[in-house]
Formats: C-alpha cells, structure tokens, sequence
C-alpha cells in the first residue's frame, strides 16, 4: 500500500502532536513534517512535496489562507485542508478561493 504523505502546519506544538500521534495510528498515513507558521509550510510543501497538507488557519509570519494559495499555485496537485475554530462563512469562502480542498472545524 502507498503512503499518503501529510505536511502539518500548525503554530501550537500541543495541538501538532495530536494530529501527528492521530494520524501514525492510521496505516496508509506518513507524517513528512511539520511547520510552525505559514513560511514555513509553504517551504516544507515545495520541498517534500505531501499529498495532503493539514492547515491551521491562522499562524505566524504567512496566515494559512496566503500559504494554501502560494503552495496551490506551485504545486496544485497538493490537497490542502483549513483546520480553524471559526464557523463562519467568510472564512470558509476565502479558504476556498484560496484554493483549498476543505475546511476543518476544530475545538479547543
């Protein structure tokens, strides 16, 4: 079975280490690496090249909605999904026209 490689990109660690842990007790899933803000996840994404890229909306030095359109326009093949707390139809909206694949709810 072919690994689907994951890029997660996160500003809070805790919550990296959730997802991470989650996704290694799925077979098939390979956690490729982590980012911290949105720079470097768009770096990461061009240089590992995941098939899926989990995106906290709302990070540090490049938001998730400018990292998923500048990873969409270099690499579209790349499937990118919003995670957030907010519900609101604005966000989901400009997550789309950013090119993203979908849009996560997440709680605190």
């Amino acid at each position: 079975m072919k690994q689907v490689r994951v890029l997660l990109a996160d500003d809070h660690v805790l919550v990296r280490t959730g997802i991470r842990m989650l996704l290694k007790s799925i077979d098939g899933i390979e956690v490729v690496g982590e980012a911290n803000d949105g720079r470097e996840a768009v770096a990461l994404a061009l240089e590992l090249r995941p098939r899926i890229v989990l995106m906290d909306i709302s990070m540090q030095n490049l938001n998730g909605l400018e990292a998923t359109a500048q990873i969409q326009r270099e690499q579209p093949q790349t499937r990118v999904i919003i995670l957030s707390m907010s519900a609101d139809e604005t966000h989901v909206a400009q997550a789309l026209r950013a090119g993203a694949a979908g849009y996560l709810l997440r709680k605190r």
